[in-house]
Order: C-alpha cells, then sequence, then structure tokens
C-alpha cells in the first residue's frame, strides 16, 4: 500500500518538476486517532505525525491539575509541525558565548525555545517506517533539561533515522516544566491541588497511555513499549517505574546519565511554593488560575536562593507525596511493580564537562587550586579527586574537578542498578561511555547529552557535539544497534558489540562504550564506594 502511494507522489512530483513547478512533500496515511484523524509529512521516507495533542490545554481551570482527555475535533488534525515547547525556566550554567556553545544550540536549541514556549503544550510526536500496517516496538522518549526546561522536539532527538533503521516506531514528548508541572500548592489550597506537586509526571503517564490507545494505528505494538531518556528524563523513566498509574503501560526501560534515586519531600516543596506565591503576589485560587504564565516563571526566579541546582537549594520535580508516587522511587528498594522490567542504565565518562567547559576556571587551575576546590567541597569530593586522579593520571587538573563534580551521576546510577537487580526478576544492564569526542580541540571528552546523537543514530546531524568521520559514525551504529535491540528483545545488542552480560551486585559487569568495546567489571568501584 505504501510503495503505490510513493509511486503515485512520485510520478505526480516528476509530471510537476517536468512542468516548471516545485517539489511537492509526501503526506503520510490519515491516522484515526481516539480523539480524530490525524496527517503529517514524510521525512525520507518514513512517515512524521508531529505535534498531535495528546492531553487537553492545561490552562485556566486545568492549570495544576491532573491531564484531562483532549477534546475530540473534526475534519483532519494537522500533524505536520511540532506543538509548543512547555515552558522554559533554562539557565545556563557558564558564558553561553563560544563558537562550540552556539553550534550546540542547533541541536540542544534551549535559548530558542524561551522565545516560543507556551502554556499549552502536552503534545507528542510519532515517527513509523509505515502507519499503514505493521505492529512494531515502540521507543518512547522523555526529553532532559531536568524538569526545568526541554522539549521532545529538540532536533538531537528526531526519531527518523531510528525508526528507518530498526524499523520501531519512535515517539517524544513534552510536558509540564518547572512550576507548570511541580509546584505542591496541596498545603495552600487544599484537596483541590493534591497532584499539583507532580502533574507534569502524569503529564508523561497520560502520554504512555495515548500510546497504549493510539500506537497500533501508527504501526505500532502497544504491548512492547520501551520507555527512554536522559538526564532528566532518565529521572523520569526511574520516576515512572515506581509511579502506580504508570504500571502495565511499558515493558521495558532505558536510564540514561539521570538515574532517579530519590525524590524531593512534600513539605518542602510546599514551602517553596509559599515563596514562589509570595513573590509572585497571589493569595487566592483565582488569581494563581489568571496569573499570566511569564510572571510565574519570574517568580520562581525571585523565589530561588543564588547558586541553587544540582542538588542546592530548593527545586521543582516530583515529589514523594505517598499516592501519586508513594515512595522514593529506589530507596529503601527498588519498586516491587517494576521488578519483571528489563533495565538499560547508565552514564558518560565525563558528564560535567558540557557544564563546567565554559567557566572562566576551567583551563587555568593547577593542581594547588584544585585541592583547594575539593577541600572547599568536602571529604567526599577529596577522596573522589584522590580516586580519579589515579583513574586518569593523564588528566589537567580542570578535568579532574569536573570528574569529581560528576561523582553523583556515577553512584546514583550504580545505586539504582544495584537495588533493581537484587529484586528483579529481568535483567539488568549498565553501560559506561567511553568514547571521547574530538569536537572543541577534545576538551569535552565523554560529556554530558554524547550518547543521545549515537543512540538515535543522528551522528551526521550532530556533528556539532560527536565531530565527523568513520569515528561517530561507528559509535552511532553500534549503539543505535544496541537501544533497538534491547526494545525488540530485552537484550542490548550488536554485531560491533561483545556479549553483553547482565549486572548484578556480586557481578558488576558494565560495558565499556567505545570504538573498541569491552565489558569491564565494576569500573568505578573507587567512586561508587566513596562515604561508604
Amino acid at each position: 500500500m505504501k510503495n503505490s502511494r510513493k509511486l503515485c507522489v512520485g510520478l505526480a512530483a516528476i509530471a510537476t518538476t517536468l512542468a516548471g513547478g516545485a517539489f511537492a512533500q509526501v503526506v503520510t496515511p490519515i491516522v484515526e486517532t481516539k480523539s480524530g484523524k490525524v496527517q503529517g509529512l514524510e521525512e525520507g521516507g518514513v512517515d512524521a505525525f508531529l505535534g498531535i495533542r495528546y492531553a487537553a490545554p492545561p490552562t485556566g481551570e486545568l492549570r495544576f491539575q491532573p491531564p484531562q482527555t483532549p477534546e475530540a475535533w473534526s475534519g483532519i488534525g494537522d500533524a505536520t509541525g511540532m506543538g509548543a515547547p512547555c515552558m522554559q525556566l533554562y539557565t545556563p550554567s557558564g558564558p553561553n558565548e563560544t563558537d562550540l556553545t552556539r553550534q550546540m544550540q542547533g541541536i540542544f536549541p534551549t535559548a530558542t525555545e524561551a522565545k516560543i514556549d507556551n502554556e499549552d503544550c502536552l503534545f507528542l510526536n510519532v515517527w513509523t517506517p509505515d502507519a499503514s500496517s505493521g505492529k512494531r516496538p515502540v521507543m518512547v522518549w522523555f526529553h532532559g533539561g531536568g524538569y526545568a526546561y526541554g522539549s521532545g522536539g529538540w532536533p538531537a532527538y528526531n526519531g527518523r533515522n531510528l525508526a528507518e533503521k530498526g524499523d520501531v516506531v519512535v515517539v517524544t514528548v513534552n510536558h509540564r516544566l518547572n512550576a507548570f508541572g511541580y509546584l505542591n500548592l496541596a498545603d495552600k489550597f487544599g484537596d483541590d491541588f493534591a497532584a499539583s506537586g507532580n502533574v507534569g509526571n502524569l503529564d508523561l503517564v497520560r502520554s504512555l497511555e495515548w500510546v497504549r490507545d493510539n500506537i497500533a494505528a501508527f504501526g505500532g505494538d502497544p504491548g512492547n513499549v520501551t520507555i527512554m531518556g536522559e538526564s532528566g528524563g532518565g529521572s523520569k523513566v526511574s520516576h515512572l517505574m515506581a509511579m502506580p498509574s504508570a504500571k502495565g503501560l511499558f515493558h521495558k526501560a532505558v536510564v540514561q546519565s539521570g538515574p532517579g534515586v530519590t525524590s524531593g519531600k512534600p513539605d518542602e516543596a510546599a514551602s517553596f511554593a509559599e515563596d514562589i506565591l509570595e513573590a509572585a503576589g497571589v493569595s487566592t485560587v483565582d488569581e494563581l488560575r489568571t496569573l499570566p504564565a511569564e510572571e510565574l516563571l519570574i517568580a520562581v526566579r525571585k523565589a530561588t536562593p543564588p547558586n541553587s541546582g544540582f542538588g542546592r537549594g530548593p527545586s521543582l520535580g516530583p515529589i514523594a507525596d505517598g499516592t501519586i508516587l508513594p515512595r522514593d522511587p529506589f530507596v529503601p528498594a527498588a519498586p516491587e511493580q517494576s521488578r519483571g522490567i528489563p533495565l538499560m542504565i547508565g552514564y558518560n565518562k565525563d558528564e560535567m564537562t558540557l557544564f563546567v567547559a565554559s567557566q572562566p576556571w576551567f583551563g587555568r587551575i593547577d593542581e594547588a587550586q584544585l585541592a583547594g576546590m575539593s577541600a572547599m567541597m568536602g571529604p567526599d569530593a577529596v577522596a573522589a579527586v584522590a580516586a580519579y586522579r589515579k583513574m586518569h593520571p593523564d588528566y589537567s587538573p580542570s578535568h579532574i574537578a569536573a570528574n569529581a563534580m560528576g561523582a553523583r551521576f556515577v553512584q546514583g546510577t550504580y545505586l539504582l542498578a544495584d537495588q533493581q537487580s537484587r529484586t528483579a526478576t529481568a535483567p539488568v544492564y549498565v553501560y559506561r561511555l567511553t568514547w571521547e569526542t574530538p569536537v572543541g580541540g577534545g576538551v569535552l571528552k565523554s560529556p554530558h547529552t554524547l550518547d543521545i546523537p549515537l543512540m538515535f543514530d543522528n551522528a551526521v546531524e550532530s556533528a556539532a557535539l560527536v565531530g565527523t568521520g568513520d569515528d561517530p559514525a561507528k559509535m552511532a551504529e553500534m549503539m543505535s544497534d544496541a537501544w533497538i535491540s534491547f526494545a525488540k528483545t530485552g537484550t542490548p545488542s550488536s554485531d560491533l558489540l561483545p556479549e553483553w552480560k547482565p549486572y548484578s551486585a556480586k557481578s558488576r559487569m558494565v560495558m565499556e562504550l567505545d570504538l573498541e568495546p569491552r565489558v569491564v567489571d565494576d569500573p568505578e568501584a573507587s567512586i561508587r564506594t566513596i562515604g561508604k
């Protein structure tokens, strides 16, 4: 059916071209969802349906409320362009003036999205090899940016290549962020706002319900859904593994550089919400519902203490409220409801260089200054510096400092993997990305986000981060192979990889992803055990 459609459209396009007209884009089949029909455009032979509404606009009476089913529409809904990103609370981690950081904006457009964000933001995107037939594995991606910014529309997340290569359906999701998704108003305004501290995560559940109810019409299998995410997206996956409302909506999970071991505490979140409301001049429900969205973001910035972030100071994110999220996701143990969920989890060797390479001190400190910095950060930082100096004797003091700052990625990954493997009936697979990007003269090494264009098979499109040539192409082939295999079978594999052995607390086997990949046993034990 699809081939005949392509032939007809192709002949028409040729005729138009011969007549001196423009070459028209190819439309997708019309797909019937539970709320109405949608039609998108092909992207290089893959059917792309962009900006599909999966929940009602969370505005007015629905602001700070759980997501609702969207109203049905008549006619054919437009699915040719991305939906609006959610309200953004992006704060650069350092000077954003270098050529490299500007180039990164092409694949992670944080600054641009702050110009076009909208409170009406509950949209998702679907890429499928053929919407007219098939029953393919589904790979659902939850974006990074913590719980503050980001969207499923970032170019690095484009699902076209992954869908074509793996014969899978790829879905990316927007959801409510920062104060719009995680402002705990239960103490201030009562039971009507009991869910307000977690509605951003309830949006994710709603998107998975949409997948369950609609993805078969796009050629996907609702019985084989893998959820994936990096950074904040990894934390979102971790939390969904522990949310009762998400049980049964997915069958495999991938956590990339974002282990969500614990959650916010309701009382602390309520106190921060009070500060935000005071900064906004809001004291009634009516004022809350009519406050302009931008003014709420301004109030959040006013109420946030200086130097907050990366675990310092109050923040906006999911809370363990005892109901929507019964407890911290992986403390004191892994969630019982996800014991049968195969898990792949990992991190990158030099996570923090992405955040600190633009700082004035980076590349300028010596060993004495490194010792002073670590002493100010406390005994765990001193231990991390010593361990990383032994692990990487060729690293500069700046790179050792960055590694020490990123030790939390390592420790959280192994803690979550240990907890899951102790009680799970399904396997756990752990990776460590050690391949280093050549961009910027190699200054970033293996930074945060480097895994994304590789597992999405978007190396060519993301040359600003991964560089060009055979090496990033090989890494993309290897990693996208493994992610696709995991989505299909629950086991990550590739002809470019050795056998990937499952992880356990007794045998911490880790796949080191590099041009010459290898399986190693507990490669960062000295970091994993700090403070124990």
